[in-house]
This record gives structure tokens, sequence and C-alpha cells, in this order.
């Protein structure tokens, strides 16, 4: 079975605070069958274009020392294989752009196949939810949207705020969620309402589940069953086809009970199966329908 996460700040972590314990590892991926793992190129702890530039050039090295170590890099998830682990890049925070659309193209071909437009700053592009939900995507943000769109790169919404969520839709893209969960059944400002969840399936969009407690539960209590609770309910919505698994790993302090690092991702789908998921389903979560997304957006020839 493919399994496909797309998202963690392990890049973050070991190049901003190398030694520390990490969620994920090569070995725990392998553990957990996980066959693509898509590592996100932080924005980090300051909004200054410099700090954030130093950020990304440490993260670049963090990629590059794994490779050295023996993961895999991919440049398409449609690359992946059924007992092999690698990763893959994204973007998290678009802020470097800071106004140039030829940057999209130069992490394009460092093989970035995602990108969140913000994380939690207001940018060149976009504004996030944290700080105001009902401004516009700005006038360069429609342009960068456009460029990821024609590039294969996917538009993460992800920390973006609803007006520019939907502005995306309206312009006719088909964006992804790549670590949100669901505002029904827990209220924080992060996470996707139904109308959104809605919107985006009919689209042809992808939502990535994120596995923090905090996101999952109102009370920051959360188990394999709360993870479930979220995907069920997005497939109530019409997420059949459209909805994964985006971890969070290694940028969140806390996780579900029973689902600590990859090695554990086994037990979640073991989970939605005695949920009453068929195998068809479990393995349509678990990768097959993030490529069935990028078939959307960038088919190949």
């Amino acid at each position: 079975m493919l399994i496909i996460d797309t998202h963690a700040d392990t890049l973050h972590r070991r190049a901003l605070h190398p030694g520390s314990d990490l969620d994920i590892t090569p070995d725990g991926l392998r553990r957990g069958g996980v066959s693509v793992q898509t590592m996100a190129l932080f924005v980090g702890g300051s909004p200054a274009l410099e700090d954030i530039a130093r950020c990304f050039d440490a993260m670049w090295l963090a990629g590059k020392q794994m490779e050295e170590e023996g993961l895999p890099r991919l440049t398409d998830y449609r690359d992946a294989h059924e007992g092999q682990s690698a990763f893959i890049y994204s973007v998290e925070g678009c802020d470097l752009l800071n106004g140039d659309l030829a940057l999209l193209t130069a992490w394009r071909e460092k093989g970035v196949r995602m990108a969140a437009l913000t994380w939690n700053y207001e940018n060149c592009v976009g504004t996030p939810a944290k700080i105001d939900g009902h401004a516009p995507l700005k006038p360069f943000g429609r342009d960068a949207a456009r460029e990821m769109a024609r590039l294969g790169i996917a538009i993460d919404t992800s920390h973006l705020n609803q007006r520019g969520f939907f502005d995306l839709l309206d312009m006719g893209l088909i964006p992804l969620a790549s670590h949100s969960c669901c505002a029904a059944l827990c209220g924080h400002c992060r996470n996707l309402t139904d109308d959104q969840l809605k919107a985006l399936f009919e689209a042809g969009g992808y939502v990535g589940v994120n596995f923090y407690p905090w996101f999952l539960s109102d009370d920051g209590r959360a188990d394999l069953d709360t993870v479930c609770d979220h995907i069920l309910h997005m497939l109530a919505l019409g997420g059949e086809g459209h909805v994964g698994f985006g971890s969070d790993f290694d940028g969140i302090e806390c996780k579900p009970r029973g689902l600590t690092g990859p090695q554990d991702v086994p037990a979640l789908l073991a989970a939605l199966k005695r949920r009453g998921l068929t195998e068809a389903e479990v393995r349509g979560i678990a990768g097959e329908n993030l490529l069935r997304y990028y078939d959307r957006i960038d088919p190949r020839m």
C-alpha cells in the first residue's frame, strides 16, 4: 500500500534544533511503510525576509543531508513505490517570493511540489486565518497562484484565511489543504468549515488531515479514533477520493494517543477499517487519492 503524508516540519527541526529528538526518521518511515514524506521548507520564527532566507538555506542543506543519509528524494509523488521510503519538498509560507514569480520556477526545479501561500504572517500573497478571515487574496497572490498552477505546484491553503481560500476557487484553481482538520468537530481558526470542505471537494481538491490534538479536539485530547472522526466527517461531505494524511509531525508538541510518528500509521489504517471503511477506501486515503489529485492538476503526458 502506498502511504503518503503531505506535511511535516522535520527539515526545520533538523536545521534549527540540531540534536533534538525527531518524530520522523528514515527508520520510522520504513517501519510505518510510508512511501513519501512531504518535508516543508517553513518560514520559521521571524517575518523578516533575511531571517526566512537563512532559514530556507539551512533547510535545503538539511534535505541534502537526508539524501546523503540514504533517504531518496522525489520530484513527483507519482514516482512513489510501495515498500520504499522517500521524501519530497514543499514550502510553508510564500513570503520569500516578495513580488518575484521567477522564484517559483527555481523552487520547482529544486523539486518543490506544493506551497502554502501563507503561514501565520501576512505576506505579499495573502493573509492567514490567524490574522483576518475577510482580507482578499492580494493581486500578486493571484498571479502567484496562477503561476503555481502552470508549474504543477499544488496551491496549499492550510493557514490561508477563508476569503483567500474562496478567491482561489473563484479563479477556477484546484488547491489543497496539506494539514488541516474540520471546524465542525474542533473550532480552531486553522480548521476548515463544512462550506469550505464541500467547495474544495467539488472543485477536485484534497485535504491532508492534521494529527495535532488541538486541531482535532477542543480539549486537546485525541487518539486514533479522533483522527478517524475528522476523516469520516470529510467523507460525509463529499470527500471520498479527496482525503489523506497531513500529520504535521515535528511541528507539533503533542500527538494523539497511539500516533506518535510514522511508525504508527499502520495502526491508523487499521482503525479506519474498524470504522467500516473498505480496503479500497483505505488505500485511497493512505496515498492513492493524492496521486489522483496530481493527475488533475498536473497531468502526465
